[in-house]
């Protein structure tokens, strides 16, 4: 009885097919087919989804969700949007009109949250993981006293 080899490349006939590809392919290529607006608090409809932001580049800056359904917050794409308008508003070295954004929305709350992980794996945003979005780790611990590397380049005025 021949022995089983369950790895790529060395039996012919055994295939692991790569779903985080096949989601990453689709939602990077819907992504960068859809329509890149300026960044404003009424950007983006009253629904779920991705969102990508873009600050004097072609490639993305942050990669953020908004899931209405499955969130404490409840918000939805318009409402993260426009608190990432009054976040940028209030900080220098960088203006609104710099900023740009797309957005997809799903007819599943689940694919937001798959999309996302894609869009982060893929693009590898420099503002994620910056201090930028709404979790800053480490602030408002006691004896903690971390500034971001985002609100370095970014001071509040």
């Amino acid at each position: 009885m021949p022995e089983e080899v369950n790895q790529a490349g060395h039996d012919p006939h055994f295939f692991d097919f790569d779903l985080d590809l096949g989601i990453r392919t689709q939602v990077v290529q819907k992504l960068e087919s859809s329509p890149l607006l300026p960044l404003t608090k009424s950007a983006g409809p009253e629904a779920s989804g991705i969102y990508a932001l873009y600050f004097k580049k072609d490639q993305p800056v942050y990669i953020g969700k908004a899931s209405k359904g499955t969130t404490k917050s409840k918000r939805t794409l318009r409402a993260r949007l426009a608190e990432h308008v009054g976040k940028i508003c209030r900080r220098q070295n960088i203006a609104l009109d710099d900023m740009r954004c797309r957005y997809l929305t799903f007819a599943s709350e689940w694919w937001v949250f798959a999309a996302e992980f894609a869009l982060i794996t893929h693009y590898r945003p420099e503002w994620n993981e910056s201090g930028f979005g709404s979790k800053v780790p480490g602030v408002g611990r006691p004896g903690t006293h971390r500034v971001s590397p985002w609100d370095k380049l970014f001071p509040k005025r």
